[in-house]
């Protein structure tokens, strides 16, 4: 037979880690949706109680029996709920943040596809287990941290994976625009978890755990359908479907190809870290990954207090934050490549984020109509620079000319992005828990005072870019 054209296994791959990617943030989503039904508002179901017992001439009572099954879910009908939530929230992303400075460099000595399976497989039977702490009536603690704990490490499979099989198809001249449209998957996973979540939280939310992790385990066998047309659309080292075996190109303009006489070998985390504009990008995801992840665990819990809302419903909005997302993903995408400047587009969102999320705060008292508009604004801003950085940035630094055609660094220096916008992603969710229970306000300064750190990390980059005289689409880096 005829060999399959360029196209097709450029857009298998693009469809392929899309819906893969997909299902990760589909399986991460539920524990935002499920919270305020593991703690609800008991004040009208006491209420309730009350007034019913008082009717028959008998002493108003309310036993604890009745609390425990129609309010909330011990462990977390205490008043220190917010802080148990963050504790779990706090759990996933730290066992993450730190499995992703390990997973990048596993990912690049072992099959990528194997290896991303057995991730998906394995976080479909964690994100499978905390649903059945439902469906087992399990009030332990220690049990859900356990999972989020073990979930949180095998999920760091996903991302240095599907940014590898992607990161050097495209020339940086239109990274920007295909990655940011590609990326969208983290948003389109979320809305996705948010309606199949928000689908059974109110009359059985273990399966708003079950169904997704049955999802991500699906997916996890299914990526591996494409061998009966296609060799391999996720080959061990990105570049094999790209550079002859016998020469190596440097992605700078103009493209030389240089003769090795050896493969390239892994680089170290060390030797990624010297790449400029690494550490720049890395603490400056830090901050912004930690805004976007506090919205992603915590809003729907704020428009069920703020807006008034049930479960179902809180869940339903929040995902406007995601839609405004993948618009700003897409639009810093085409901005950074019209412009060629990767830094100074994502700091000019930061800035316009801070005052946003204070006006989101404010307008979220008013009712749902400026509350939605002010979402799909915050998404877009939000979203945009974490968008931008975790794809197209990390894709031009992991392919960065002093690498010399290294093809095995982009999953390193990917990872230790990542990594390092997970740390933030870790303490986004906890300091909410902790400050909400002092006031919403705090969290929202919280969260402007995050934005400030990340603008300011990439000034020196931004200076540097500004000052610069080329006009044609660069690496920000270069």
């Amino acid at each position: 037979t005829a060999p399959l054209p360029d196209w097709y296994s450029t857009a298998l791959t693009l469809i392929l880690t899309f819906l893969l990617y997909t299902s990760f943030h589909l399986s991460r989503k539920p524990i935002s949706i499920v919270k305020s039904e593991l703690h609800k508002n008991c004040t009208s179901v006491s209420e309730l109680a009350t007034i019913a017992s008082g009717s028959g001439g008998q002493q108003p009572s309310l036993t604890p029996l009745h609390t425990d099954l129609d309010c909330s879910w011990k462990p977390f009908d205490k008043s220190n709920y917010k802080q148990l939530l963050g504790a779990m929230d706090y759990s996933f992303l730290c066992a993450y943040a730190v499995g992703m400075y390990l997973s990048g460099i596993i990912g690049e000595r072992l099959p990528i596809r194997l290896y991303l399976t057995v991730g998906m497989l394995t976080s479909g039977l964690f994100t499978c287990l905390f649903g059945l702490g439902y469906v087992y009536n399990i009030h332990s603690l220690g049990f859900y941290v356990f999972v989020q704990v073990a979930n949180g490490l095998v999920q760091t499979t996903g991302w240095p994976s599907v940014v590898t099989c992607i990161g050097n198809w495209f020339g940086k001249g239109r990274r920007g625009l295909i990655m940011g449209l590609w990326n969208s998957h983290t948003s389109v996973g979320n809305i996705l978890g948010s309606l199949i979540a928000g689908y059974w939280v109110s009359s059985n939310w273990g399966l708003s755990f079950i169904v997704p992790g049955l999802i991500i385990a699906a997916m996890g066998v299914t990526q591996w359908f494409p061998n009966l047309v296609l060799k391999d659309p996720c080959p061990s080292y990105d570049t094999e479907l790209l550079l002859p075996r016998e020469s190596v190109c440097v992605p700078v303009q103009p493209v030389l190809v240089v003769k090795s006489e050896s493969k390239p070998t892994a680089i170290s985390f060390t030797g990624a870290l010297r790449i400029p504009g690494v550490i720049e990008f890395s603490l400056c995801l830090l901050f912004a990954k930690l805004v976007s992840y506090t919205f992603l665990f915590w809003l729907p819990l704020y428009i069920t207090k703020a807006a008034h809302l049930d479960a179902k419903k809180a869940g339903d909005l929040s995902t406007l934050f995601d839609v405004g997302g993948i618009v700003g993903g897409i639009l810093a995408g085409v901005i950074s490549d019209k412009l060629g400047k990767r830094a100074t587009t994502c700091a000019v969102m930061l800035l316009l984020a801070a005052p946003t999320l204070y006006g989101f705060s404010m307008i979220s008292q008013l009712g749902l109509g400026p509350t939605t508009g002010m979402l799909l604004v915050c998404g877009g801003l939000v979203n945009g620079p974490y968008s931008l950085i975790t794809t197209a940035v990390s894709a031009d630094l992991g392919t960065h000319k002093s690498l010399k055609g290294n093809a095995k660094a982009l999953s390193t220096v990917t990872a230790i992005i990542d990594g390092t916008g997970s740390v933030g992603a870790a303490l986004g969710p906890l300091l909410a828990g902790l400050l909400s229970a002092g006031g919403w306000d705090r969290v929202f300064y919280m969260l402007m005072t995050a934005d400030f750190f990340a603008l300011l990390l990439l000034l020196r980059l931004v200076t540097k870019e500004l000052a610069s005289t080329k006009s044609h689409p660069i690496s920000t880096v270069e």
